[in-house]
C-alpha cells in the first residue's frame, strides 16, 4: 500500500496535503465471509455507530454468526435486535444463497473484482456500495472507489471541486490502478476533519 500512497502523492499534491494535515491513512482490514458482508449491509445508509450497535445485538443473540443461525431467526427476534424488515430480508436472502450454493464467498479469493460484482449484484439489498466496501476491506482489491459513498463524494467536492458524477468518474480514473488507496486517503480526510474513525 505504501507504493500506492507514494504514486498518488507524486501524481497529485492534494494527497500529500492530506498527509500534512492528518498523517498517513490507516488501512483497516476485515475478515472475509458472511459475517463481514452482513455487517456491511447493516452499514448501508446509517451511521457506523448505529450499524455496529445493531450488529452487536444480533451477534449476542445468535452466537456463531453463520447463515444457518441467521435463517433460524424469526422476524420478531431480528426486529428486537434493531434489524429493519428490509435488512432482515437482505441478510436472510444472502444466507439462503450461501446455503443453496448460489454464492460461495470462499471462492471470491480466486476471482476478479468484476466476477465478484457480477455474482453479488444479483442479490436483493447488495448494491455497488456494499460490494465496493467488501472488495476493499475484506478482499484488499487494489483498484476500487465507491462513488456512492457520502464521505468520498464530500471530499471530492471539498478538495477537488468536482460536483457531477461524470466529473468524479473522470477525475478518479486518473488514480488507476490505485483507487482503493485513494479512497482511504479520502475517507481519512473526511473522518479526521470531523473527529471520527472507521469502525471495524
Amino acid at each position: 500500500m505504501q507504493e500506492a500512497f507514494q504514486h498518488l502523492i507524486d501524481l497529485d499534491s492534494k494527497f500529500g496535503g492530506i498527509i500534512a494535515l492528518y498523517g498517513t491513512p490507516n488501512i483497516p482490514k476485515r475478515p472475509e465471509g458472511f459475517e463481514s458482508l452482513c455487517k456491511i449491509i447493516f452499514e448501508q445508509q446509517v451511521s457506523l455507530d448505529s450499524a455496529k450497535a445493531t450488529f452487536d445485538k444480533l451477534k449476542a443473540v445468535v452466537g456463531n454468526f453463520t447463515p444457518e443461525n441467521i435463517l433460524k431467526c424469526s422476524p420478531d427476534e431480528l426486529r428486537a435486535c434493531g434489524v429493519s424488515r428490509q435488512k432482515s430480508a437482505y441478510i436472510q436472502g444472502l444466507a439462503s444463497a450461501i446455503r443453496s450454493g448460489d454464492i460461495d464467498l470462499e471462492s471470491f479469493t480466486y476471482k476478479t473484482a468484476a466476477q465478484i460484482r457480477t455474482e453479488l449484484i444479483k442479490l436483493k439489498g447488495i448494491g455497488n456500495w456494499t460490494i465496493d466496501v467488501y472488495l476493499m476491506f475484506c478482499l484488499q482489491s487494489p483498484d476500487v472507489i465507491p462513488l456512492a459513498d457520502i464521505g468520498i463524494i464530500v471530499t471530492l467536492k471539498e478538495l477537488w471541486g468536482v460536483e457531477t458524477k461524470d466529473d468524479m468518474i473522470s477525475l478518479t480514473s486518473n488514480w488507476r490502478p490505485y483507487r482503493t488507496a485513494a479512497s482511504f486517503f479520502l475517507w481519512h480526510y473526511y473522518l479526521k476533519k470531523r473527529g471520527r474513525v472507521i469502525h471495524m
